[in-house]
């Protein structure tokens, strides 16, 4: 191999051995890791061990199996099983660790027995950033994002999958039984050994049907009509057009720097309540008198925006474009022009809807408008198939123009 940079033997010994501290350059990421799990007062934040027994075998200090999880965190090792090996092989994780090697079982149970304390310092890095003024924009993005759960499809239950299986279990055992009055007309020596199988599987169904009605009567005691065998907060939820059986994650991010503000697990399939549970988290973590919140279409809810307006936190969501009349080829309700001082809208064709009675539909107060000049008018056929176009208005529609309006003014958002 002349001509090419040459590597040092394997066996080629040293008079004095490199120093690890020699293979971690100054501006690794693990020493960050280092010295604020170091700074941490792992007995103030719940951890267990922090405080050693008297008695017994020594065990690994919380600090050391902390490193590890963040060490795996950042690098995208999620595996208790792997970070065993990194930890046997990564000479980053020997530097943190000093030479330290927990088998997988040891840092799987760690994760298991501190999930609020780890939430504990997740909370302390919130502080730490904000005592480095990393979060003096003041601005977050919102999202959630589907994790998939251990718990297999065929362990979750909903009504309509329960009745789905209860109906295929008694189709095969109506199968079975008319198998086994055919087995009836064979010979003995035939018929026995078949009759006794199909017994065995009729006694299965059976089995498995007993087991179903117990479900059932929890899924029925269940809030939201759904039960989860392995899992039992995980839930059926949709994305990118197929179901899963899962956790959907909520994150909110500094736009800045890009760093996690907050974040929450839920069952909730869809983001639409809650867009203002998560601004409020965020903005008590970065301790912030005022916030600006930007998400999707799919957290847009009169209700939320409104909740984000009585907190003072200034919301950026965009509307749903979802107008039936629109797809229909007729003016959506953009194309009325509400004055606010006559209390009434103009229509494309300049004529008044005036307010004519007010409704309570889901919690919500709505005012219905409509002029009396519509049969007569030009433009009908492009406005409604019914006799009058009727508008409603919600209480707070204030509160969603003005976040339009900033929507308007502001593209990048």
């Amino acid at each position: 191999m002349k001509r090419f940079i040459q590597g040092e033997h394997r066996g080629q010994e040293t008079f004095l051995p490199a120093s690890l501290d020699d293979y971690v350059t100054d501006a690794n990421p693990v020493r960050v890791v280092d010295v604020f799990v170091d700074e941490l007062d792992l007995v103030k934040l719940g951890f267990e061990g922090a405080i050693p027994a008297d008695t017994g075998r020594p065990a690994y200090h919380p600090a050391i199996l902390l490193k590890i999880y963040i060490y795996g965190y950042l690098n995208r090792i999620p595996s208790s099983r792997r970070l065993e090996r990194e930890a046997q092989r990564n000479v980053e994780l020997m530097w943190l660790t000093g030479r330290l090697m927990p088998d997988f079982k040891t840092i799987a149970n760690f994760r298991k027995d501190n999930s609020k304390a780890i939430r504990g310092v997740c909370r302390q890095f919130v502080v730490l950033c904000q005592q480095l003024g990393l979060f003096e924009e003041n601005l977050v993005a919102i999202d959630g994002s589907k994790f998939k759960a251990v718990n297999n499809r065929d362990r979750n239950f909903t009504s309509a999958k329960l009745k789905r299986r209860m109906e295929e279990i008694e189709s095969s055992i109506n199968r079975y039984l008319t198998a086994l009055d055919e087995t009836d007309r064979q010979e003995p020596s035939v018929a026995q050994p078949k009759a006794a199988r199909l017994q065995e599987k009729i006694d299965k169904l059976k089995a498995q049907m007993k087991e179903l009605q117990v479900i059932e009567t929890q899924l029925n005691e269940s809030p939201d009509k759904q039960v989860s065998l392995t899992d039992p907060d995980a839930r059926s939820m949709m994305t990118r057009g197929t179901g899963i059986v899962g956790y959907n994650v909520q994150t909110a991010v500094d736009t800045q720097h890009h760093l996690i503000v907050a974040h929450e697990v839920t069952n909730v399939g869809s983001d639409r309540d809650l867009l203002s549970s998560m601004a409020k988290q965020a903005r008590e973590a970065m301790a912030s008198d005022t916030l600006s919140v930007v998400a999707d279409r799919g957290y847009f809810k009169s209700e939320q925006i409104l909740a984000c307006h009585d907190a003072g936190i200034t919301a950026y969501v965009p509307k749903p474009m979802t107008s039936g009349a629109k797809a229909d080829g007729r003016f959506n309700n953009d194309a009325f022009i509400y004055d606010a001082a006559k209390n009434e809208y103009i229509c494309p064709a300049g004529e008044a809807l005036i307010w004519r009675f007010s409704s309570v539909e889901k919690g919500l107060t709505l005012h219905r408008y409509w002029s009396s000049n519509c049969q007569g008018c030009v433009l009908k056929s492009k406005c409604t198939p019914s006799k009058q176009r009727r508008v409603r208005r919600w209480e707070h529609e204030a509160v969603l123009e003005e976040m339009q309006n900033r929507l308007s003014n502001a593209p990048d958002m």
